[in-house]
Protein backbone atom coordinates (compact mmCIF):
# COMPACT_ATOMS: atom_id res chain seq x y z
CA UNK A 1 0.00 0.00 0.00
CA UNK A 2 1.25 3.31 -0.51
CA UNK A 3 1.90 5.85 2.21
CA UNK A 4 -0.66 8.21 2.76
CA UNK A 5 -0.37 11.52 1.88
CA UNK A 6 -1.72 14.82 0.91
CA UNK A 7 -0.48 17.57 -1.80
CA UNK A 8 -0.59 21.15 -0.32
CA UNK A 9 1.01 24.67 -0.91
CA UNK A 10 3.32 25.72 1.54
CA UNK A 11 2.93 29.70 1.96
CA UNK A 12 6.50 30.58 3.01
CA UNK A 13 6.18 34.41 3.21
CA UNK A 14 3.59 36.54 1.41
CA UNK A 15 3.62 35.89 -2.12
CA UNK A 16 6.02 33.32 -1.97
CA UNK A 17 5.24 29.58 -2.03
CA UNK A 18 6.10 26.18 -3.00
CA UNK A 19 4.34 22.38 -3.46
CA UNK A 20 4.49 19.99 -0.99
CA UNK A 21 3.25 16.51 0.10
CA UNK A 22 2.15 15.70 3.65
CA UNK A 23 2.90 12.38 4.96
CA UNK A 24 0.84 10.89 8.06
CA UNK A 25 -1.47 11.96 10.40
CA UNK A 26 -0.83 13.63 13.85
CA UNK A 27 -1.59 11.38 16.73
CA UNK A 28 -5.49 11.91 18.20
CA UNK A 29 -3.69 12.14 21.27
CA UNK A 30 -2.07 14.95 20.91
CA UNK A 31 1.69 12.97 21.99
CA UNK A 32 4.32 14.46 19.79
CA UNK A 33 6.14 12.64 17.02
CA UNK A 34 9.20 13.44 14.79
CA UNK A 35 8.67 16.35 12.53
CA UNK A 36 11.01 15.40 8.88
CA UNK A 37 11.58 18.01 6.41
CA UNK A 38 11.97 16.20 3.47
CA UNK A 39 13.81 16.70 0.16
CA UNK A 40 13.72 14.26 -2.73
CA UNK A 41 17.37 12.87 -5.08
CA UNK A 42 17.57 13.70 -9.45
CA UNK A 43 21.26 15.16 -8.84
CA UNK A 44 19.98 18.75 -9.14
CA UNK A 45 18.32 18.24 -12.68
CA UNK A 46 15.48 16.28 -12.31
CA UNK A 47 13.01 14.57 -9.30
CA UNK A 48 9.71 15.66 -7.57
CA UNK A 49 7.49 14.31 -4.79
CA UNK A 50 6.72 11.14 -6.62
CA UNK A 51 10.24 10.43 -6.74
CA UNK A 52 10.56 11.43 -3.18
CA UNK A 53 8.07 8.77 -2.21
CA UNK A 54 10.02 6.14 -1.28
CA UNK A 55 12.18 8.07 1.60
CA UNK A 56 9.06 10.00 2.64
CA UNK A 57 6.94 6.96 3.04
CA UNK A 58 9.70 5.12 4.54
CA UNK A 59 10.05 7.98 7.52
CA UNK A 60 6.29 7.62 7.96
CA UNK A 61 6.57 3.90 8.42
CA UNK A 62 8.92 4.89 11.17
CA UNK A 63 6.83 7.19 12.82
CA UNK A 64 7.12 10.63 11.84
CA UNK A 65 4.82 13.27 10.12
CA UNK A 66 6.56 14.12 6.74
CA UNK A 67 7.15 17.52 4.63
CA UNK A 68 8.26 16.56 1.47
CA UNK A 69 9.79 19.37 -0.49
CA UNK A 70 9.08 20.36 -4.11
CA UNK A 71 12.23 22.66 -4.10
CA UNK A 72 13.48 24.25 -7.42
CA UNK A 73 16.11 22.13 -8.85
CA UNK A 74 19.07 24.71 -9.69
CA UNK A 75 21.22 27.15 -9.41
CA UNK A 76 22.43 27.15 -6.03
CA UNK A 77 21.04 29.48 -3.49
CA UNK A 78 17.66 29.20 -4.65
CA UNK A 79 17.24 25.48 -3.52
CA UNK A 80 18.94 26.48 -0.28
CA UNK A 81 16.70 29.28 0.01
CA UNK A 82 13.38 27.52 -0.37
CA UNK A 83 14.65 24.19 1.79
CA UNK A 84 15.46 26.91 4.65
CA UNK A 85 12.28 28.89 4.12
CA UNK A 86 9.68 25.37 4.59
CA UNK A 87 11.68 24.35 7.78
CA UNK A 88 11.35 27.71 9.29
CA UNK A 89 7.43 27.24 8.27
CA UNK A 90 7.04 23.80 9.40
CA UNK A 91 9.02 24.87 13.15
CA UNK A 92 6.07 27.41 13.05
CA UNK A 93 3.22 24.91 12.33
CA UNK A 94 4.99 21.88 14.27
CA UNK A 95 2.29 21.68 17.05
CA UNK A 96 -0.33 21.67 13.95
CA UNK A 97 1.38 19.35 12.11
CA UNK A 98 3.18 17.03 15.06
CA UNK A 99 1.89 17.83 18.18
CA UNK A 100 3.29 19.91 21.22
CA UNK A 101 7.00 20.60 21.17
CA UNK A 102 7.59 17.71 17.66
CA UNK A 103 11.28 17.72 17.02
CA UNK A 104 11.81 18.64 13.92
CA UNK A 105 14.45 17.15 11.61
CA UNK A 106 16.33 17.23 7.56
CA UNK A 107 15.78 14.48 5.71
CA UNK A 108 17.11 13.67 2.35
CA UNK A 109 18.57 11.38 -0.50
CA UNK A 110 21.01 12.10 -3.15
CA UNK A 111 20.71 16.26 -4.03
CA UNK A 112 18.15 16.31 -1.27
CA UNK A 113 21.28 15.25 1.30
CA UNK A 114 23.05 17.68 -0.05
CA UNK A 115 20.07 20.11 0.48
CA UNK A 116 19.48 18.85 3.90
CA UNK A 117 22.95 18.95 4.83
CA UNK A 118 23.23 22.61 3.48
CA UNK A 119 20.01 23.92 5.43
CA UNK A 120 20.97 22.43 8.28
CA UNK A 121 24.13 24.48 8.28
CA UNK A 122 22.01 27.58 7.87
CA UNK A 123 19.84 27.05 10.59
CA UNK A 124 22.75 26.29 12.52
CA UNK A 125 24.60 29.86 11.39
CA UNK A 126 21.00 31.68 12.02
CA UNK A 127 20.29 30.40 15.26
CA UNK A 128 17.04 28.91 14.44
CA UNK A 129 15.06 26.74 14.48
CA UNK A 130 16.47 24.21 16.21
CA UNK A 131 17.43 20.60 14.89
CA UNK A 132 17.07 17.29 17.07
CA UNK A 133 18.68 15.46 13.97
CA UNK A 134 19.56 15.30 10.20
CA UNK A 135 18.96 12.15 8.31
CA UNK A 136 20.90 12.03 5.04
CA UNK A 137 20.73 8.53 2.22
CA UNK A 138 23.05 8.43 0.28
CA UNK A 139 23.90 11.96 -0.13
CA UNK A 140 25.39 13.62 -2.50
CA UNK A 141 28.03 16.39 -1.76
CA UNK A 142 31.46 16.42 -3.56
CA UNK A 143 31.61 17.82 -7.14
CA UNK A 144 34.93 16.37 -7.62
CA UNK A 145 32.90 12.80 -8.47
CA UNK A 146 36.11 11.19 -8.04
CA UNK A 147 36.48 8.79 -4.95
CA UNK A 148 37.01 4.76 -4.98
CA UNK A 149 33.43 4.04 -5.15
CA UNK A 150 32.56 6.39 -8.30
CA UNK A 151 34.86 4.30 -10.15
CA UNK A 152 33.90 0.83 -9.12
CA UNK A 153 30.41 2.18 -10.31
CA UNK A 154 31.46 3.88 -13.56
CA UNK A 155 34.74 2.14 -14.75
CA UNK A 156 36.83 4.28 -17.51
CA UNK A 157 33.43 6.57 -17.84
CA UNK A 158 34.20 10.24 -17.56
CA UNK A 159 30.84 11.31 -17.54
CA UNK A 160 27.87 10.87 -15.22
CA UNK A 161 24.22 11.82 -14.08
CA UNK A 162 26.25 12.86 -11.02
CA UNK A 163 28.83 15.37 -12.56
CA UNK A 164 25.99 16.71 -15.64
CA UNK A 165 23.86 17.68 -12.01
CA UNK A 166 26.82 19.78 -10.35
CA UNK A 167 27.43 21.86 -13.42
CA UNK A 168 24.16 22.76 -13.67
CA UNK A 169 23.80 23.16 -10.01
CA UNK A 170 27.44 25.27 -9.32
CA UNK A 171 27.44 28.44 -11.80
CA UNK A 172 31.22 29.65 -10.46
CA UNK A 173 33.92 28.90 -8.80
CA UNK A 174 32.33 30.93 -5.54
CA UNK A 175 29.59 28.70 -5.60
CA UNK A 176 31.85 25.68 -5.52
CA UNK A 177 33.60 26.97 -2.32
CA UNK A 178 30.26 27.66 -0.57
CA UNK A 179 29.44 25.43 2.45
CA UNK A 180 25.88 25.14 1.87
CA UNK A 181 26.32 24.29 -1.55
CA UNK A 182 29.39 21.35 -1.15
CA UNK A 183 28.42 20.46 2.44
CA UNK A 184 31.50 17.81 2.22
CA UNK A 185 34.11 21.04 1.43
CA UNK A 186 32.53 22.78 4.38
CA UNK A 187 35.75 24.30 7.18
CA UNK A 188 32.96 24.31 10.21
CA UNK A 189 30.72 21.27 11.48
CA UNK A 190 30.80 22.10 15.45
CA UNK A 191 27.66 22.85 16.37
CA UNK A 192 25.10 20.49 14.31
CA UNK A 193 22.85 18.02 15.35
CA UNK A 194 22.84 14.54 15.39
CA UNK A 195 23.19 12.88 12.18
CA UNK A 196 22.13 9.45 10.90
CA UNK A 197 24.26 8.78 7.39
CA UNK A 198 22.91 5.67 5.24
CA UNK A 199 24.79 4.70 2.35
CA UNK A 200 25.48 0.85 1.10
CA UNK A 201 28.06 -1.18 -0.01
CA UNK A 202 27.44 -0.61 -3.99
CA UNK A 203 26.66 2.40 -3.70
CA UNK A 204 28.59 5.05 -6.01
CA UNK A 205 27.98 8.20 -3.48
CA UNK A 206 29.17 5.29 -0.62
CA UNK A 207 32.42 7.02 0.19
CA UNK A 208 31.65 10.76 -0.04
CA UNK A 209 28.62 9.83 2.62
CA UNK A 210 30.75 7.90 4.92
CA UNK A 211 34.18 10.71 4.39
CA UNK A 212 31.45 13.39 5.23
CA UNK A 213 30.04 11.34 8.36
CA UNK A 214 33.90 10.71 9.79
CA UNK A 215 33.94 14.92 9.47
CA UNK A 216 31.02 15.63 11.05
CA UNK A 217 32.39 12.96 14.48
CA UNK A 218 35.52 14.65 14.13
CA UNK A 219 33.43 18.03 14.93
CA UNK A 220 32.14 16.10 18.09
CA UNK A 221 28.83 15.33 16.40
CA UNK A 222 26.78 12.11 17.04
CA UNK A 223 27.16 10.10 14.25
CA UNK A 224 25.01 6.97 13.10
CA UNK A 225 26.51 5.42 10.13
CA UNK A 226 25.62 2.18 8.56
CA UNK A 227 26.20 0.83 5.02
CA UNK A 228 23.59 -1.64 4.29
CA UNK A 229 24.83 -5.11 2.84
CA UNK A 230 24.08 -4.54 -1.31
CA UNK A 231 21.43 -5.38 -3.05
CA UNK A 232 21.19 -7.48 -6.48
CA UNK A 233 17.89 -5.87 -7.27
CA UNK A 234 19.41 -1.96 -7.37
CA UNK A 235 21.63 -0.05 -5.98
CA UNK A 236 21.64 2.67 -3.89
CA UNK A 237 20.25 5.16 -4.50
CA UNK A 238 18.53 4.41 -7.94
CA UNK A 239 16.48 1.61 -5.39
CA UNK A 240 14.98 5.14 -3.85
CA UNK A 241 14.64 7.14 -6.66
CA UNK A 242 11.85 5.29 -8.75
CA UNK A 243 8.51 7.62 -9.23
CA UNK A 244 5.98 5.78 -7.54
CA UNK A 245 7.64 2.99 -5.90
CA UNK A 246 6.52 3.18 -2.15
CA UNK A 247 8.76 -0.03 -1.67
CA UNK A 248 12.09 -1.36 -2.70
CA UNK A 249 14.86 -3.71 -2.14
CA UNK A 250 16.62 -1.66 0.63
CA UNK A 251 13.52 -0.73 2.44
CA UNK A 252 13.26 -2.43 5.65
CA UNK A 253 16.72 -2.10 6.37
CA UNK A 254 16.80 1.74 5.35
CA UNK A 255 13.12 2.18 7.70
CA UNK A 256 14.46 0.20 10.49
CA UNK A 257 17.47 2.51 10.95
CA UNK A 258 15.21 5.50 10.81
CA UNK A 259 13.36 4.45 13.69
CA UNK A 260 16.23 3.75 15.61
CA UNK A 261 17.56 6.94 15.23
CA UNK A 262 14.28 8.65 15.78
CA UNK A 263 14.13 6.91 18.83
CA UNK A 264 17.59 7.78 19.83
CA UNK A 265 17.24 11.61 19.62
CA UNK A 266 13.69 12.75 19.76
CA UNK A 267 14.17 13.45 23.20
CA UNK A 268 18.15 15.10 22.77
Amino acid sequence: MPPRSTDVIIEMSPGQSVAGRLYGERHKGGAAMPLAVHFHGGAFVSGGLDNGCTVAGLLQAAGARVVSVAYPLSPFPQPQDTGYAVLQWAWRNRTRLAGKDAPVYLAGEEAGGNLAAGVCMMARDRLQPPMAGLLLVSPLLDPCVATASHREALGDGTACKWTQGWKQFLCGARDAEHPYAVPAHAQRLAGLPPALVLTSEDDPLRDEALAYAGRLEAAGIAVRKEVLRAQPEAAMPDALLQPGAYECPCAPQVRAQFARFFEETRCS
